[in-house]
């Protein structure tokens, strides 16, 4: 069974920038992507950026030209660095990561690591 654990959240100032990391541990498995997804106070939890193992990235158009999301093969560890943070960006934010072992296919979250931005 993977496992993951997310690392960097923390409380910065609006137009700083914080990198969150999240890397994925078990045996035998193939990560197919992995993500980040982020769910603030009273709102449902929605995509901010993903990546396959090819390097094919994703991002939603409000972090768009902020954030980057990159990924490390070798370490099976994601990482996303986030620039010019704003109030708005302030969420509990959780690792996603989509994985084969033997025949299967599974999803799995991350325990989240919160992200405050004071204005």
């Amino acid at each position: 069974q993977v496992q993951l654990v997310e690392s960097g959240g923390g409380l910065v100032q609006a137009g700083g920038s914080l990198r969150l990391s999240c890397a994925a541990s078990g045996s035998s498995f193939s990560i197919n992507y992995m993500g980040w997804y982020r769910q603030a106070p009273g709102k449902q939890r929605d995509m901010v950026a993903t990546i396959t193992s090819r390097g094919s990235t994703n991002y939603a158009d409000s972090v768009k030209g902020r954030f980057t999301i990159s990924g490390d093969n070798a370490k099976n560890t994601v990482y996303l660095q986030m620039n010019s943070l704003e109030p708005e960006d302030t969420a509990v934010y959780y690792c996603n990561g989509g994985y084969y072992t033997g025949f299967k296919y599974l999803e799995v979250w991350g325990q989240g690591t919160l992200v405050t931005v004071s204005s």
